[in-house]
């Protein structure tokens, strides 16, 4: 997607930063992002999809490509997989994934897809190279027909979008508080 502000946006910035040790920028680590769209129907069931390419059920969406946001993915995904395009609201949660297997760790998003109306729904035509079939369903429905760290990453979305404010998870969990390091106080000399 062509935003008009992103070129005079980074013409503004000037110059990109020089590398003051030459081939760092090419050693830092790569990291996977993907946005997906919690939508749902006007009785509150989520839209999922079974993927021609994996056993297990998605929401639409998908991996973002270079230089691209994971807004502009998560509206070109949708488009693609369900061939309507669908008002992306706000985020609703930013989920880091640790690496695994041959997969680097990545930060999947979740935004807020809204609720279809009746006519939307029946609009929907699947690209086949992506999707089978489509079902509205409860998370607990749906649950055993997804990895359970995809499962922890949706309710955290549900739950979200009921408080009304984006979380942060750790693999669809909440991060474990960091311990407070206590610091004895200094005793002044002499005692």
């Amino acid at each position: 997607m062509t935003h008009p502000y992103r070129e005079a946006d980074v013409a503004a910035d000037g110059e990109p930063e020089k590398e003051f040790n030459a081939g760092i920028a090419a050693r830092l680590p790569k990291k996977t992002t993907a946005a997906g769209a919690l939508v749902r129907n006007s009785e509150g069931l989520i839209l999922f999809l079974e993927a021609v390419y994996k056993p297990t059920l998605e929401i639409p969406g998908g991996v973002t490509e270079f230089d691209e946001s994971p807004l502009d993915a998560v509206r070109r995904e949708a488009r693609e997989e369900i061939g309507i395009d669908i008002e992306i609201g706000p985020p609703l949660v930013v989920d880091w994934i640790p690496a695994s297997g041959p997969w680097f760790d990545g930060i999947m998003f979740i935004f807020d897809g809204g609720v279809l109306t009746d006519e939307q729904i029946s609009q929907i035509t699947l690209d086949d190279t992506e999707a089978r079939r489509f079902q509205f369903m409860t998370l607990d429905q749906a649950s055993d027909r997804m990895r359970p760290s995809m499962v922890r990453r949706l309710a955290r979305a549900q739950e979200a979008l009921a408080q009304g404010f984006p979380l942060y998870t750790e693999y669809g969990r909440h991060p474990e508080p960091k311990a407070v390091e206590t610091v004895p106080a200094e005793r002044p000399a002499g005692e």
